[in-house]
């Protein structure tokens, strides 16, 4: 098995990230927010813009091909742990937990606190997310009854 290297990337490497991105999404549809059909399609410039948005994208690299991703979100009073996504053949070798832990530290370094939002229904995330030390909220108040359930999560660095 090959090293794995977490590196940051940024707008200049947006063909990079729509690879893991979009194999993301072809893997676990229910998981995201976006859909493959939303991004399948988009030009240069708006992944570019999504990577100018989201001021952390780390993407794992196998053999120098794109195993996993993540992102964080800040929006200057906590950062939001988005986009999470490890490829089969590298679950349970510990990378999600690395990947975690790179944006927690990030959020750390800017004095602000980590959350995210999990389905409900994904076992498997929610685990990793606790042994990375997240905290279990629930389910917000209010959320709406035809939506899947998501859990809120949250990490104080």
């Amino acid at each position: 098995m090959s090293e794995i290297e977490v590196v940051r990337i940024g707008p200049d490497e947006w063909q990079e990230f729509r690879s893991v991105r979009l194999a993301s999404l072809r893997d676990a549809p229910g998981a995201f927010g976006a859909r493959y059909d939303d991004w399948v399609a988009a030009d240069g410039d708006r992944w570019r813009r999504r990577l100018v948005d989201v001021p952390l994208t780390l993407v794992a690299r196998s053999d120098g091909h794109p195993v996993g991703v993540v992102s964080g979100a800040d929006d200057g009073q906590r950062v939001e742990l988005i986009s999470m996504w490890v490829a089969p053949e590298q679950r349970g070798t510990g990378l999600a937990g690395r990947l975690i832990e790179q944006v927690v530290a990030w959020a750390a370094s800017h004095e602000r606190p980590t959350f995210l939002m999990v389905r409900d229904d994904n076992e498997a995330a929610i685990r990793s997310y606790a042994r990375a030390g997240f905290t279990d909220l629930g389910v917000p108040d209010g959320w709406p009854a035809d939506a899947p359930l998501e859990r809120r999560m949250r990490h104080d660095g």
